[in-house]
């Protein structure tokens, strides 16, 4: 075997690794945002059955309830972010010639991309119908209760 062909396994072999260590990340975040959908769903839940024992005029769970869910949406929206960026190098090592590889996890180059940013993944179309439900639903309860 020539040693031209054993570098050229070697890099090649470096960018099977470095791809697979990106994608232990993009699992990771993917992981991160189940679980917190989860909780999410628990403690509303709980909210909302700890409300139907509080009087009408208690509004500290009302309040603790839209606090939980804006929390919760702040936390899936940045791991999405997160998680996108991790596939934006993800795509960028697969692209990029073996030789290249240098095993970088920095993912701040993606940090301009529109789609990447906090904001535009939080009301992307997995959470925001997801978490402006439950918004709505604590806003809804917060009104009936100073009405009512």
């Amino acid at each position: 075997m020539r040693i031209e062909q054993k570098i050229e396994d070697s890099s090649n072999e470096d960018k099977r690794k470095h791809l697979e260590f990106i994608q232990v990340v993009i699992s990771r975040m993917g992981g991160n945002l189940f679980y917190l959908r989860g909780w999410s769903i628990t403690l509303v839940g709980g909210l909302l059955a700890l409300l139907s024992q509080a009087s009408n005029k208690d509004e500290f769970p009302l309040i603790l309830l839209t606090g939980v869910v804006v929390v919760f949406w702040f936390y899936d929206g940045y791991f999405l972010s997160l998680e996108r960026r991790y596939r934006a190098l993800y795509n960028k090592v697969r692209k990029q010639p073996a030789k290249d590889v240098d095993y970088s996890m920095d993912i701040r180059e993606f940090n301009s991309d529109k789609q990447n940013s906090l904001v535009y993944c939080m009301f992307s179309k997995t959470l925001a119908p997801f978490y402006l439900l439950f918004l709505a639903a604590a806003i809804f309860l917060i009104v009936r209760s100073f009405n009512g």
